[in-house]
């Protein structure tokens, strides 16, 4: 999880709402992103969604099984359905999205009994340390803006 909170830090020194994301195979990371919604202007460039992208290059193969996703904020309803595309075999988040989290919070895709393909979730991890970096920038961002 401190290797998604820098990417989150990086997005953030970019400008972006800072969310970041790894992921590991075998005890390897073989992805990382942040969020590039600003640099692209792309609704769809979340920091999961690049990782999943950059994952699959990396295997060369889009199933992801035996891989793990790190992201610092729990996923939306968009980034929660790649990762059950993509076979992701298992989630560990940070802070808790209670507005459009997709893994428990709002809604939990992840683990619908009517998918075929459930994604094993930890959530919690590190969440203060994630959640405060949240913060911090949307009171930033009202404070400025």
């Amino acid at each position: 999880m401190q290797e998604a909170l820098k990417e989150a830090r990086k997005g953030c020194r970019l400008g972006e709402i800072p969310v970041g994301a790894v992921v590991v195979k075998d005890g390897e990371i073989i992805a990382r992103a942040h969020n590039e919604k600003e640099l692209r202007q792309d609704a769809t460039a979340h920091a999961e969604m690049l990782a999943l992208q950059r994952a699959v290059q990396h295997l060369q193969n889009w199933r992801l099984t035996e891989a793990t996703m790190y992201i610092t904020m729990e996923p939306c309803a968009m980034c929660a359905g790649a990762m059950l595309q993509a076979r992701l075999g298992r989630l560990v988040f940070g802070a808790y999205d209670a507005k459009s989290g997709a893994a428990g919070s709002v809604l939990d895709i992840l683990d619908f009994p009517g998918l075929n393909h459930r994604v094993q979730v930890k959530s919690g991890v590190l969440a203060d340390e994630c959640g405060e970096l949240l913060s911090t920038f949307f009171h930033n961002l009202r404070r400025d803006g």
